[in-house]
Formats: C-alpha cells, structure tokens, sequence
C-alpha cells in the first residue's frame, strides 16, 4: 500500500523473507518502508549566505506543496518544506504520511531570477518577500534542529469555532468575522459582511488572525442580514 509516496508493508515474523499472511498469526504494525521526500535541498541549506541566497516565501495553490518542492529541486532553486508524520488506524492497519507543517507554503532560497524560476511553474499564486531575514532564518533553522532531534511537529489550531478574526490574505483580507465552522484539519469557514450580505468564506488557518471581539461584533451588526450566502 502506498501514501504519499511511503509504502507501508507487513513485517516479516517468520526469519524467511516472506512477509506475514493477512488473516491470523501476529497483530503486529505495518512500517513505511520508504522515507518521506527530500523536505530540502541542498543539505547545506542553512549554511547559504543570507545575502547572496535570501530567503523568499512561495504562496502555492491548493495541496501543491510536494510538488512545487520537486519542481524547485529539478530546477536547482534551494528550498525547504518542513513536513511532519501523521499516522492513522485504516482497517486495522496503520498508514503513515507526510504532511506539510505549512499548508500552500514552501520556503527558498536565492536571487530574483531563482524567484523567476518557481513563478514559471504556474504552481505559485504569489511569491512575498521576506523583510526580516535574520528572523526566519533563526525560526526555519530552529524546525529544522526539532526534526533532527526526532521531535514531533504539530500545528498549532489557536484559532477555534466562535474567534474573531481578520482575514489576512486573498480577496477579503482585512474584512473582520466569527468562525461558523471548521472544513477539515486545515480549513476554516469564517462569516464575514459582504455588499450588505452575511457570507461565508473558506479559509485557511495560517490566513487568519485574532481580532478584537467587539471590533468584529462592530463591523456585522454594521447592517442587517438580509440572507445567508453559503
């Protein structure tokens, strides 16, 4: 069986080479037999002079990260795609995949031509350019000792059903609204005021911000709903 690259088998219980039967014998766990994809390139990412090889932030489209990743390898563009593990029961088995820490992000490096490179992939929406490059090279940096390490890397939710938020990226950024729903690990359905019209909107986590509750309550109480837009 395969996910995301990473076949997953039955162990050999037997000391022959044959792996164990499917029905009976030993209730043992299923292993990836493969590792994940290269989450950076080169090996010395993170010894790249910060000048000469800056830091930039590739805003990809929907689950394109793995990739956007390989296109950037092919293309000899440095980048890094920190991935974390997850494993979960599927009929009595366990199925391990790799998932980016940071959906629709990868992180590269280099000069604006190499910027040029990834935007031919017609992968990215957009590229931001870092300002603080100290900062993320120390933050990047620090996720990457925590995988060398063996430590598990898990996203933080923060932002919940109810929360006020502001909408930071994409075509209603700055528009203030409440979590109605969640869509998925990932995803988040905020309401949000529109031409005088509630309407949801589907958004990231990373997209979104806390804001203060009685500017949110402000900002849909502005005029009344006249209907709900799903």
């Amino acid at each position: 069986m395969s996910v995301d690259g990473d076949d997953v088998h039955r162990p050999d219980v037997s000391g022959s080479g044959r792996r164990a039967p499917r029905g009976g014998g030993a209730n043992l766990e299923p292993v990836p037999i493969l590792k994940a994809e290269p989450d950076l390139f080169p090996p010395e990412l993170f010894e790249l002079s910060l000048e000469a090889e800056p830091w930039w932030v590739a805003h990809l489209r929907s689950r394109q990260e793995k990739l956007a990743a390989r296109e950037a390898r092919a293309r000899g563009v440095p980048y890094f795609l920190p991935l974390r593990e997850q494993k979960v029961r599927r009929r009595g088995r366990t199925v391990v995949s790799y998932l980016p820490l940071f959906p629709g992000y990868l992180f590269f490096r280099g000069d604006p031509e190499r910027r040029m490179e990834l935007l031919r992939t017609n992968l990215c929406v957009r590229v931001l350019e870092v300002q603080d490059q100290p900062a993320i090279d120390e933050d990047l940096g620090q996720i990457r000792r925590l995988q060398l390490l063996g430590l598990p890397l898990v996203p933080n939710p923060g932002i919940t059903l109810g929360d006020p938020v502001r909408i930071t990226e994409g075509f209603f950024r700055g528009f203030l609204g409440r979590v109605v729903a969640e869509k998925g690990r990932e995803k988040l359905v905020v309401t949000v005021r529109f031409l005088q019209r509630a309407v949801s909107v589907e958004a990231s986590r990373e997209q979104l911000v806390t804001a203060p509750d009685r500017d949110v309550a402000a900002a849909l109480s502005v005029h009344p709903f006249r209907r709900r837009v799903a």
